[in-house]
């Protein structure tokens, strides 16, 4: 039972000291970086030796973690409580219209775009891959992973109007995201079932998303509520911060049974207890030990992910085609990405300024992460799922490597003191 979170763990402890002394990169993009060259080193070493059978061994272990389960019904709620812990509620409020229009808006215009264009790009060599599938790669790589857009600004100097609304929209387009993949899902196996009507049908699709997206926001709230009030009649720091972990673990299981959006439920319990708890309901002692517990859980568990993202390259496709079409996938999602922050901030200028190079910055600093691999692994095997697994893999990690590492020239271009 210990044996795979040991692995993973001496793994982020080696890599992570291999980054510290010699390669000096932001842990997470140097994680990645590390695990992805062990990773394509194994699979050389399997070329060369296939006696031995060393990527098997480790694709075995990758598939008893089961990526998609570990992150999307376990790490995911635990990652966005830590990070909407330390969003300023006022900071959001001011960003608003943007984090809204982003984290929506946004979302269905990239959807398409990507979508529509990895139709025709998989048509091009030969790939009779169904358009519904081709959307459910759209949303895959749409949004903007909070766990690596958060671990991003806790390093940078970003104006606060900026970070407000990079932070926020990181932490509500992905529930929105999950929302909009279930609703495409729940499509695609109705039409491979022969079951159109019902699950195809225009009300039956926006009760879906009501339940979901609203459903999450009000156990959220709920649940934050409830906890506020336990914490406010205690001073136990102890006490309460087993409280705010029953929050997470309650509420998340909660919303998977009620089937409602987990993630959106984590922001607002997270927004809420980070704010009106953290002010009226905790003693300076109690918010000294709850933000480090959940300082420390974040770290550790950012650590593990992309320690496992890095791995992920052992299990991808190794046809040409298939990385000729990832290749292409990554310059469109980027080109998507700015149409879907253009547009929406366009509407926007005539009612408030925009702040230099905004649309430019919010572009590159869309950073994709674990929840787009967790979201393409948990789609049921079909002919097609490894083109669109590698391909969401190769956005991935073009994002973390090559947008990770120069997001801080660009907002220093702009904003440099």
């Amino acid at each position: 039972m210990l044996e795979l979170p040991a692995i993973v763990l001496v793994c982020v402890t080696i890599f992570g000291y291999i980054n510290y002394k010699y390669l000096k990169l932001p842990l997470t993009v140097g994680l990645v970086l590390i695990a992805l060259i062990s990773g394509v080193g194994v699979l050389i070493f399997d070329t060369l030796l296939p006696e031995i059978g060393v990527s098997n061994q480790i694709s075995y272990w990758l598939d008893e973690i089961d990526f998609n389960r570990t992150l999307m019904t376990g790490m995911l709620s635990f990652l966005l409580f830590a990070g909407a812990l330390h969003v300023d509620l006022n900071g959001l409020v001011k960003a608003k219209l943007h984090v809204t229009l982003l984290a929506t808006v946004g979302v269905l215009i990239s959807t398409f775009i990507n979508g529509i264009v990895f139709y025709f790009l998989t048509s091009l060599f030969g790939m009779e891959i169904e358009f519904i599938y081709c959307l459910i790669f759209g949303v895959i790589v749409s949004p903007t992973d909070p766990v690596a857009v958060l671990a991003l600004l806790k390093r940078l100097k970003v104006p606060e109007r900026l970070e407000s609304i990079i932070g926020g929209e990181s932490l509500f387009n992905d529930g929105v995201a999950v929302v909009v993949f279930s609703v495409l899902v729940t499509i695609a196996f109705g039409s491979t079932t022969g079951d159109h009507s019902s699950s195809a049908d225009a009300n039956t699709i926006l009760g879906l998303f009501v339940r979901e997206a609203f459903g999450g926001a009000l156990l959220g709230m709920l649940a934050g509520y409830l906890t506020f009030l336990l914490m406010r009649r205690v001073d136990d720091y102890v006490l309460e911060v087993i409280a705010t972990l029953a929050l997470v673990t309650g509420a998340y299981s909660l919303a998977i049974q009620l089937h409602i959006s987990g993630p959106i439920a984590m922001v607002v319990a997270g927004v809420f207890i980070g704010n009106t708890g953290r002010n009226l309901a905790m003693s300076q002692k109690t918010q000294t030990h709850v933000t480090e517990f959940w300082h420390l859980i974040d770290e550790i568990l950012n650590a593990a992910l992309f320690v496992l993202i890095g791995f992920e390259v052992i299990v991808l496709s190794s046809e040409y085609s298939v990385w000729l079409i990832s290749t292409v996938a990554v310059i469109v999602a980027v080109l998507a990405r700015w149409i879907a922050v253009s547009i929406p901030l366009q509407f926007l200028s005539a009612l408030i300024t925009k702040e230099k190079g905004e649309i430019t910055i919010l572009t590159w600093a869309g950073l994709k992460g674990g929840i787009s691999i967790a979201l393409a692994l948990s789609l049921p095997d079909m002919e097609y799922k490894p083109v669109i697994v590698t391909a969401a893999y190769a956005v991935v990690v073009f994002s973390i490597l090559i947008q990770g590492l120069t997001i801080e020239k660009l907002i220093n271009r702009y904003h440099g003191t």
